[in-house]
């Protein structure tokens, strides 16, 4: 039986993330424009956009452009641009698309969906994004590990959406407690990324410093305090080892990675620490839950972007 024609899909912010998956699906067949920095554009347009991942090594013949406008008509829109840019970027989105486009956020942090939402009056989908990967340079995505996203609530966008990925090889699960998934990447992400930023390490470095594991495990409790006073219910509380074993288990999984702050911090670029630590920082102080250890994390992060010089 033949399939569905593909939809025509954007990729907004082609970097690791939007890189990796988008270039999953234009692999399978799908028209997809990717839209990211000039470079990457210039590069993608002369030489294809090169996936080197850990099961096959290819060049993808795709349109890439560095202009929003590129955007014009997309029926899906991957978008993943840095979480400090998400307002601005889908309020300038929202002029060149259809009024039924499906906007899913490829993002750190929990509350994406509803900042691009407000800004753009589009329907957006969050993605809890399980993904190793790199841009070593402009038009190419090294991935090292996983590549799995649970998407939720259930809904026929949602089944469309999931039906896609399967079509390009991309695992996709569906939740309908997405907020719980979200907040326990959270708890990954805020226990894991400045510690690999700040130690200049990757995860197995980590994993096999006593000291940086009891840092680790610190940031992480924080978090899950926070979050139960949040009312955000995580089965994590029913046993707070199971939240160690899970970080723990995605360091394994992914131990050659250094965390995306760390490669934001390695090329001088602003991170996306505001919507990570510091976000529970900010939380903790509205909730009066204290939060040292993210407070220490995130400063010393700040701290470093502010230098303006790259610490590596």
């Amino acid at each position: 039986m033949a399939q569905d024609p593909w939809p025509k899909i954007a990729v907004v912010g082609a970097g690791a993330v939007g890189g990796y998956f988008g270039g999953m699906l234009a692999r399978a067949g799908a028209p997809v424009v990717f839209i990211g920095r000039p470079a990457f554009a210039e590069a993608v347009n002369r030489d294809g956009l090169l996936l080197d991942t850990t099961q096959f090594k290819e060049r993808v013949r795709v349109q890439a452009s560095s202009e929003l406008s590129a955007a014009r008509d997309a029926e899906v829109i991957l978008f993943s641009v840095k979480t400090t840019d998400s307002r601005a970027a889908a309020s300038e989105l929202a002029r060149f698309l259809r009024k039924d486009a499906l906007l899913v956020s490829l993002q750190n942090g929990v509350d994406n969906a509803e900042e691009i939402h407000a800004a753009s009056g589009l329907e957006t989908m969050a993605a809890a994004v399980y993904v190793a990967a790199s841009v070593p340079a402009p038009g190419t995505v090294k991935h090292v590990g996983r590549g799995d996203l649970v998407i939720g609530p259930r809904s026929l966008g949602a089944e469309r959406l999931a039906a896609l990925f399967a079509r390009a090889g991309v695992p996709c699960r569906i939740s309908d407690h997405l907020a719980a998934e979200l907040w326990t990447k959270l708890v990954w992400n805020c226990g894991l990324n400045a510690i690999s930023a700040l130690g200049k390490a990757n995860y197995g470095e980590i994993l096999a410093s006593q000291d940086a594991r009891q840092l680790l495990e610190g940031a992480i409790f924080e978090v899950l305090f926070v979050a139960q006073k949040a009312g955000i219910h995580l089965p994590l509380f029913e046993d707070p080892q199971a939240a160690l074993a899970g970080a723990y288990q995605v360091a394994e999984q992914m131990a050659a990675t250094r965390s995306s702050t760390a490669q934001d911090m390695m090329r001088g670029k602003k991170t996306e620490i505001d919507a990570l630590n510091g976000f529970i920082v900010r939380k903790g102080r509205e909730l009066g839950v204290p939060t040292p250890i993210n407070h220490a994390l995130f400063t010393l992060v700040k701290l470093a972007e502010a230098h303006g010089e790259r610490p590596y």
